[in-house]
């Protein structure tokens, strides 16, 4: 660092900090002259990740980077480490994987699915992190990530294994696989899932993205829980976004109450107060609905509003958590936010660090950073077909693919099926690696 040059192999200013960019080469295309449904409709109920669509609706980002948005928010890890209290380092957790799929929010583009054996690393010295995630198998699509603590403070890991479903007007995305966080200096480990995502409105009208289903985080050590429940919208929108849950001792005891928005922010309360603003609350909608007429018609489609931008705050609530702003240039950005669009930057000093198989040099996704579409398309075609070439020349000599950072095990906490980090990536000695590009 005092050569002015950090381990990730960028510049740095001279404050020890790389200035990041602040907007991508080229402003994304139109998708409005492109049916999605002329693709879509042979594929009601099928699983998305067979199916070959446009480069049009992507965004030009992989998904093992679309992954490494998990890290936006790591201050608040750093903050759970920092509370001696077992309740506050959970509602840092809860904070931080509320915060996980807030950059989803208006994502409305594809991310690239990753070809087998990619690899994206970042390292954010501003962040206190680097993170390798490499993709270890093709069918089906799972995605593997392991991000450490650069003061030796915390491991963060996981495996998604993305399942997508087209049901008419909506996809939905469920991502399963476990997500691990360990803080080290308490010897704790904390397990989740992501909510289910959904994009509404795919053939016609304006996308919309909501999430829900439940959340569930288990401290390992003391037997702790928060099942936070990621609400769908619901009719008239009343829910849209909303997320409550509570914090409970292994008896089940209520410890404290988490609610908010997971676009917006996230607050703990004392649970018997936060009990009696629900009940007060319900008391009021049901007198509300029985003075308006319901309609029985079906839900419609279109993004239902809010009833208010933002949460209303209980008294007695402490904030946990509050999403930074967009850049002013994210509409027409893909509406990434500010972390989102340093992620495929590269320069050439790295370019000679990073191995051969990290996404930032991927063809199809640099040509549509660029602006460039019609070689985004063709690349993107000729990578698909390559990846389906090595795949037979495989089978025909009976050649397993070997993974080449993670291997497969159970998951040291909860047994469940896992890809675990072999080691060695930051050693820097990428040799043999597959030509997948």
């Amino acid at each position: 660092m005092s050569e002015g040059k950090d381990c990730g192999g960028r510049d740095a200013l001279s404050n020890g900090i790389k200035k990041h960019r602040t907007s991508l080469p080229s402003p994304m295309f139109s998708r409005n002259d492109f049916s999605i449904w002329s693709i879509l409709r042979k594929c009601i109920g099928m699983e998305l990740s067979k199916i070959t669509m446009p480069v049009i609706f992507n965004e030009p980002l992989s998904f093992l980077q679309r992954l490494t948005e998990y890290m936006e928010h790591t201050y608040l890890i750093h903050k759970a480490s920092s509370f001696s209290d077992p309740v506050e380092r959970m509602q840092c957790v809860a904070a931080f994987a509320v915060s996980a799929v807030a950059s989803q929010w208006e994502r409305t583009g594809k991310p690239f699915n990753p070809l087998l054996g990619e690899t994206y690393e970042l390292v954010r010295d501003d962040l206190g992190f680097r993170l390798i995630s490499e993709q270890v198998s093709h069918h089906p699509p799972i995605s593997a990530f392991h991000a450490e603590g650069l003061n030796n403070d915390f491991i963060f890991h996981g495996s998604i294994y993305p399942k997508l479903k087209f049901w008419g007007k909506s996809v939905e995305a469920e991502p399963k696989g476990t997500i691990t966080l360990e803080l080290l200096e308490y010897n704790e480990a904390y397990t989740w899932t992501n909510p289910t995502c959904c994009v509404h409105n795919i053939i016609v009208g304006k996308l919309w993205i909501e999430q829900y289903g439940n959340v569930e985080i288990t401290n390992h050590k003391t037997g702790d829980k928060c099942v936070l429940n990621f609400k769908p919208c619901g009719l008239f929108g009343k829910e849209l976004h909303k997320v409550e849950g509570y914090i409970q001792d292994k008896s089940k005891k209520k410890l404290c109450a988490l609610y908010g928005k997971w676009t917006e922010c996230l607050y703990s309360v004392d649970p018997a107060t936060f009990d009696a603003y629900k009940k007060n609350d319900k008391k009021n909608t049901e007198e509300k609905k029985n003075s308006k007429q319901m309609s029985s018609s079906e839900e419609s489609d279109e993004m239902p509003m809010p009833d208010s931008e933002s949460v209303f705050v209980i008294p007695g609530s402490v904030l946990l958590w509050r999403i930074a702003p967009r850049p002013p240039n994210s509409a027409q950005m893909y509406n990434f936010t500010s972390f989102a669009m340093v992620l495929n930057e590269v320069d050439k000093e790295m370019e000679n660090l990073i191995p051969k198989t990290d996404c930032r040099l991927r063809p199809d996704i640099r040509a549509m950073e660029n602006g460039e579409i019609d070689q985004a398309s063709e690349e993107k075609k000729r990578l698909e077909e390559k990846q389906r070439a090595a795949r037979k020349n495989r089978s025909k000599s009976e050649e397993d693919w070997k993974t080449r950072w993670f291997h497969q095990g159970p998951n040291p906490y909860n047994g469940a099926q896992d890809w675990i980090y072999s080691g060695s990536y930051w050693d820097r000695n990428y040799f043999n690696l597959p030509d997948i590009y």
